[in-house]
C-alpha cells in the first residue's frame, strides 16, 4: 500500500507543482508558452519535461538547458517504459 501512495505521489509531483506555479506566476508561463493547449498537453504526457521547459525558458535554450531538458525527457520516458513493463508482468499469465 505505501509502495502505491508513494507512486502516485510521484507521478502527480511534477503536474502538482506545475499548476501551483502557474497560479503563483502565471506571468512566468504567458512568456513561455503563447496559448494554453501546449503547457496542458505538456503536463498530461510529459510533465517533468514541461516543468524543466517553464524553468529553462525564459532566458533562452543555451547550453546546458538542452542537457536538463533531455534528462527530463528521459524520465518521462522511463516513466511510460517502466509503467507499461510493469502491468504486463503484473497481468502476465505465467
Amino acid at each position: 500500500m505505501g509502495c502505491c501512495l508513494f507512486a502516485v505521489l510521484l507521478a502527480g509531483a511534477p503536474r502538482f507543482a506545475f499548476v501551483l506555479w502557474w497560479l503563483f506566476q502565471p506571468a512566468r508561463f504567458s512568456a513561455t508558452f503563447h496559448t494554453i493547449f501546449w503547457p496542458i498537453l505538456g503536463v498530461l504526457f510529459i510533465p517533468w519535461t514541461t516543468f524543466m521547459y517553464v524553468i529553462v525558458y525564459p532566458g533562452g535554450i543555451h547550453g546546458i538547458d538542452w542537457l536538463f531538458l533531455a534528462l527530463a525527457l528521459a524520465i518521462d520516458i522511463g516513466t511510460h517504459v517502466g509503467s507499461g513493463t510493469s502491468g504486463r508482468r503484473r497481468y502476465s499469465s505465467d
